[in-house]
Order: structure tokens, then C-alpha cells, then sequence
């Protein structure tokens, strides 16, 4: 894609933000956003994604966050999405269910059920999560490939869940095995760590 494109692209979907920080990229063609959405500086979506709101609903990124491919949030009352998050290909959120417990009617009958969903700074949400309404994510925290995480599901800080439902599997700084503390020292002391990308734009 040609730079120009890409401008003129970024361009045309900010105008559709409630709010939109400095330096953001839009880089596909379709970006669908429908109701109240703010963006941080910096933010970055790819193509195929939807970011839909409902009444006085919103939807908030900070800075350094995003959407990779094809990734669809919808909140009727908030999905609020921390600095440096990356919401990664194929992943649903959703602040707002069916209720299904406790009744035998159909379920398009039923009340909806809506809590607010709060994803922390630094976090990573693995492609093709499921988010459910009423979860909190804590600073830092990863949540692995393919995960449900249930209505009210409270993953803290630096924790790492996996599985369908979620489950906690491990800690990032906590009770690491001496061979994976070992690996990570020695690599960082190696490499180093990256700088963020795009801040001198």
C-alpha cells in the first residue's frame, strides 16, 4: 500500500471517532465504527474491524492499543481498553448477553445482561478470544489463543489464562520454572528490550 493511500485512509476513518488522538492508523478499507468510540494517540486497527455502541454506550481506547484483523467490540455500556493493549486477529467482546440462567423461555425473550468489560495497560488478548460481559483484565495480564472468558471473569495483573472457559495457568513473574527465568534473563541481557514503535511520528 502506498503511503499516500494509507493517509488518506487513516484520514477518512478518523472522521468517524467520537474522539481520535494524534498519529493513529487506520490501514484497512473496511473499519466499520457505529456509535460513541474514542481512540488514544497512536492507536492502531486493521482491516475487517467492527466497533459498535448501543444507547449511551462507549468504547475507549488509550494510547499505543488496537485491533488486529477482523476483531468485533460492542458495548451498550463501556469496554474500556488500556495504553499499550493489543486486542489481536478473529476477537469478540461484548459488554452485553442473552440472559439464560434461571428461566426456561427463549432466550431472545430474556432480559439483557450488561456489566462493563476493563482491560488493563500492557495487556494481550490472544486471536479469537471471547469476552463476556462484567470481566476485568489486569495490568500486563495474557490471555492464550482461543479463550471464553466467562461473564465476570477477574484475570489479575501479569496472570496468564487459557482455555474455554479461562482458566489461570500461570503468572508471568511468579513461581517461573528456573529454566524459563534463566532463558528470558539471558535473552533480554542479549537483545534487549524493544522501543515502542511509531513514537517519534
Amino acid at each position: 500500500m502506498s503511503s499516500l493511500l494509507q493517509r488518506v485512509r487513516s484520514w477518512r476513518h478518523g472522521l468517524k471517532f467520537a474522539k481520535k488522538g494524534k498519529h493513529c492508523r487506520f490501514q484497512g478499507r473496511e473499519l466499520e465504527i457505529d456509535g460513541h468510540v474514542e481512540v488514544g494517540n497512536h492507536c492502531r486497527f486493521r482491516d475487517h474491524v467492527i466497533l459498535r455502541t448501543h444507547g449511551n454506550g462507549k468504547i475507549i481506547f488509550a494510547n499505543h492499543s488496537g485491533c488486529s484483523y477482523f476483531c468485533y467490540i460492542e458495548a451498550e455500556e463501556l469496554v474500556q481498553i488500556g495504553s499499550n493493549t493489543a486486542i489481536t486477529e478473529f476477537c469478540v467482546i461484548r459488554d452485553t448477553n442473552h440472559m439464560i440462567y434461571g428461566t426456561d423461555h427463549h432466550w431472545v425473550l430474556t432480559p439483557h445482561i450488561t456489566k462493563p468489560i476493563i482491560i488493563g495497560d500492557n495487556a494481550f488478548v490472544g486471536s479469537r478470544t471471547y469476552i463476556h460481559p462484567g470481566v476485568t483484565i489486569g495490568d500486563g495480564a495474557i490471555i492464550g489463543v482461543g479463550s471464553v472468558l466467562i461473564e465476570d471473569t477477574q484475570v489479575g495483573p501479569y496472570e496468564i489464562w487459557a482455555g474455554m472457559p479461562a482458566k489461570k495457568i500461570a503468572h508471568r513473574t511468579q513461581d517461573v520454572p528456573p529454566h524459563k527465568l534463566k532463558e528470558a534473563q539471558e535473552r533480554i541481557a542479549q537483545e534487549g528490550l524493544r522501543q515502542f514503535r511509531y513514537e517519534d511520528l
